[in-house]
């Protein structure tokens, strides 16, 4: 496997990361051992643009724990990024299925998360 040493949001580092197959050209979300689309495992990591067109929205009125309720209402976005993956994330309460995004990054329950904002224009 030919794995690039990238951290992101999830080690705390304010980007968005995804794996890219040498054998397919498959891109992927979450990091894995293995290609999703051929099992093959040449995958490199890069870092995403951040921006992306939401697909789906909803904004959630009851969160599952003490922590979160403290955030209600706060949206929930499905966002296809322009380097051909599709993430869920949060999203500005005002964000519509269409809208063109590019992701920031916020403090949510204690976590650093991605953030998506609507582009102008």
């Amino acid at each position: 496997m030919s794995e690039t040493a990238v951290t992101d949001w999830t080690c705390g580092e304010r980007a968005i990361s995804y794996q890219r197959c040498g054998g397919c050209g498959a891109v992927q979300y979450f990091r894995r051992e293995f290609c999703a689309a051929c099992g093959g495992e040449d995958l490199t990591t890069m870092v995403a643009s951040g921006e992306g067109v939401v697909c789906a929205e909803t904004l959630v009125h009851r969160a599952a724990t003490a922590e979160a309720r403290a955030h209600v209402p706060f949206k929930i976005v499905l966002v296809d990024c322009a380097e051909g993956f599709r993430m869920m994330a949060h999203g500005a309460n005002d964000l519509v299925i269409g809208d063109r995004v590019r992701a920031g990054f916020t403090t949510f329950t204690g976590r650093l998360v991605p953030m998506f904002e609507k582009l102008p224009g």
